[in-house]
């Protein structure tokens, strides 16, 4: 049997994000439920309280998956005997370039809820605190890609995470606009019981279930 009668090649599911958010919500706002709804697939409005962080770096957004594990060595054996995975973290790096409040208390630090430019100049001043604060947020980056049935959306859903390491941050004249970086780091939320959820669904996903091997679940 030649090979071009065993490969299983399909171009039409390779995937890209040609557009996309990152989403920010307090811990105080429900998880989230789904991504779409109905049978046409829609994309769900994101419920009060998730902020979208706005125009990002070409970049877009990236994750970071770290694993550690414990290993056994036995002599006689060139490798381990046994290896067991200790811990598996993972990270979403952004790049966010608007100035806005989100993104102002996000790169400080600091809990904005209150904070209100001066009445006569609108001056605002925010200082950094003294003890950096624990905050905890729900991300989700939404991505988007698109085939003639529809849009195909692409989420990456971290429901309890926080801000483990900020970019330089560089004022010049040059081509960049003043910058915020951020590391988000996911961690199990009691609720959702996980600390990481990737989502995929829209009219162009549904459309492709077949050809990338899913069965869809019959019950309405």
């Amino acid at each position: 049997m030649p090979y071009s009668a065993l490969r299983d090649k399909q171009n039409e599911l390779i995937r890209k994000a040609r557009d996309g958010s990152v989403f920010i919500a307090p811990m105080s706002t429900a998880n989230l439920a789904s991504l779409t709804s109905g049978a046409s697939s829609a994309l769900v409005t994101l419920p009060t309280g998730w902020e979208d962080l706005g125009w990002t770096s070409t970049d877009g957004a990236s994750f970071g998956r770290e694993t550690e594990t414990s290993d056994v060595e036995a002599f006689g054996s060139q490798e381990p005997v046994r290896s067991d995975i200790t811990s598996d973290v993972i990270t979403m790096e952004v790049t966010a370039l608007e100035t806005k409040l989100l993104t102002l208390g996000l790169y400080i630090g600091v809990d904005t809820t209150g904070i209100e430019a001066a009445a006569t100049t609108a001056e605002l001043r925010i200082a950094k605190p003294s003890r950096a604060a624990n905050y905890h947020y729900r991300v989700l980056g939404l991505f988007v890609d698109e085939i003639e049935e529809g849009e195909i959306y692409l989420g990456r859903y971290m429901p309890r995470a926080k801000i483990t390491d900020r970019a330089e941050q560089v004022y010049t004249s040059g081509d960049d606009p003043i910058q915020y970086g951020f590391t988000f780091t996911g961690y199990e939320d009691s609720t959702a019981g996980t600390s990481h959820e990737w989502l995929f669904g829209g009219p162009g996903w549904k459309a492709l279930l077949a050809k990338m091997g899913i069965t869809q679940d019959s019950t309405p």
